[in-house]
């Protein structure tokens, strides 16, 4: 394995090894290739995959490479390790705040960091077992371990230790995703830092953190080491946290960040960084006052780069910027034969949007579409997405400034958590579900929800959407009792309740009114 590859599986306990074993094993030796392949896809996270395990479940006759670990970011320093250690910080929290619920816990009850930690690589072991090299073979796909790089219209080059290949395709498709960026802040590369690739490495909790960016990433590791006891800086360049969001769910968040101990220094200029024996000094202005903290470890949450280096992309006439490989809405690249998906070419950074652009990949590059004839196309995807702080925001759809840039004129009605019952019931009341629905329709456009399990709560909005349906269809749909998804069918009924004219009611009134003298 490579010395990066070293890096992403620290430390080397049981349960890590259990992951390389899976992931990148370190016996495996490369197939040789069989003929033409159908398809050939480089890259082995989500996006890399779904396409390559679909196509040979349909019968195709797959090649696919992965030069570093076969789950990519989602499972190895995305979503898997983030989510292990957000729960372990939420059930901290919850023991700290257990007096509320009337439930007395001794004093001195500690937490164990390095146990955390461990817990999360040990599940994440667990579920590496589903993107293993191993697993892919017996599902009839070529698994490669190694460097791919186009060196042909139809040929691709796979160098590495399980063996060098040289593999013939009818179609490709480039899957090899992107990695984490540090912006240009002085002395930050010589002060040196963490990204999402590193921290889950940690073993000991850092006393104090300095974090750049509070996007999604950010705020979801801030909040995490605040609950554990890190002094946490947060240093964001725009107003507020998680600027891309809803502003009334963002700010519901950052209250519940801040009462978590963790300090926003937003619209931050200036900032700078610099080493020294009491640890990394970060100097920033934030709102017109300059500050000075001293903090143990610095953890970057901004920016991605796309991997498009070293896979010969120039050689197949595949065009490419920085923000990753151009192709069309069938997701298609500038050389016909070769597809992208994922984070390489996507806006939608997001597990499930690889899965989902996957699948569009197999449909236009496995089979012919003659002219006339319908290909699936990545504009027609209803995609939602959720940040997991907590509350977490789910959001699907439009919001309200996208409607106003596109001329769509909505009716936007928003229903608080605190006339829920099940949120009072558990103590999570702060939160809201927000709909856009279009004007003179009943077609909802767009939904954001702040709650404990917004996540969960988002998909219904989202199928309503992807089958055209609309708020008449939730209004009708029943939903049980006591649940916060109930918040879904109030914030729509605030809509038909909106719509039940005085004129359909006076003509009601006088029904009833004769009906009692009948």
């Amino acid at each position: 394995m490579s010395e990066c590859d070293q890096s992403l599986v620290l430390p080397n306990d049981e349960h890590n090894q259990q992951l390389v074993a899976n992931v990148h094993p370190g016996n495996w030796v490369n197939p040789e290739p069989a003929g033409r392949y159908n398809i050939v896809v480089i890259g082995a996270g989500t996006a890399g995959l779904i396409t390559a395990v679909i196509a040979a479940s349909l019968g195709a006759k797959v090649a696919l490479i992965e030069k570093h670990l076969m789950g990519g970011d989602c499972l190895n320093v995305g979503c898997v390790p983030s989510k292990g250690m957000i729960r372990a910080a939420r059930a901290w929290a919850d023991l700290r705040n257990a007096a509320e619920f009337g439930l007395h816990v001794p004093a001195g009850v500690k937490y164990d960091f390095g146990a955390v930690m461990a817990r999360m690589r040990k599940l994440r072991a667990r579920i590496s077992k589903n993107d293993s090299a191993h697993r892919y073979a017996k599902l009839g796909v070529d698994v490669y371990i190694g460097s791919g790089r186009f060196t042909s219209s139809d040929v691709i080059q796979v160098d590495g230790s399980a063996g060098n290949r040289t593999l013939t395709f009818a179609k490709a498709a480039i899957c090899t995703g992107a990695r984490a960026a540090a912006p240009p802040t002085p002395g930050l590369k010589e002060a040196g830092y963490l990204t999402n690739e590193t921290v889950f490495s940690l073993t000991e909790l850092p006393a104090r953190i300095g974090v750049i960016g509070a996007g999604p990433i950010g705020c979801e590791l801030a909040q995490s080491f605040a609950r554990f006891g890190s002094q946490v800086y947060l240093v964001e360049a725009e107003h507020g946290i998680m600027p891309n969001e809803d502003r009334d769910a963002a700010d519901i968040v950052e209250q519940q960040m801040l009462r978590d101990g963790v300090k926003l220094l937003c619209c931050g200029k200036g900032l700078k960084v610099q080493k020294t024996e009491l640890g990394k000094r970060m100097t920033v202005d934030s709102h017109g006052r300059e500050f000075d903290v001293m903090v143990d470890e610095i953890l970057v949450g901004v920016g991605r780069a796309p991997n498009v280096e070293g896979i010969g992309l120039d050689a197949v006439g595949v065009e490419y910027d920085k923000s990753g490989v151009k192709v069309n809405d069938r997701l298609q690249t500038t050389n016909p034969s070769i597809y992208a998906a994922g984070d390489i070419c996507s806006r939608y950074k997001f597990t499930h949007a690889a899965d989902a652009m996957a699948q569009i990949v197999i449909q236009n590059a496995l089979f012919p579409h003659p002219l006339g004839l319908a290909y699936a196309s990545v504009e027609s995807l209803t995609m939602p997405w959720c940040t997991f702080t907590e509350p977490e925001i789910a959001h699907v759809g439009m919001y309200e400034k996208d409607a106003k840039a596109k001329g769509i004129e909505i009716e936007t009605y928003t229903y608080k958590l605190d006339e829920v019952d099940r949120a009072i019931l558990d103590g999570e009341d702060e939160g809201f579900a927000k709909i856009h629905i279009r004007k003179d329709t009943d077609k909802i456009v767009g939904a954001t929800i702040v709650a404990s399990h917004a996540g969960d709560m988002i998909s219904e909005f989202s199928v309503l959407m992807k089958a055209g349906a609309g708020a008449k269809t939730l209004a009708a749909t029943i939903h049980p009792y006591p649940t916060q998804a109930e918040v879904n069918k109030k914030v729509v009924n605030l809509w038909r309740k909106a719509h039940f004219s005085q004129r359909t009611k006076d003509i009601l009134v006088k029904l009833f009114a004769w009906m009692r003298r009948g």
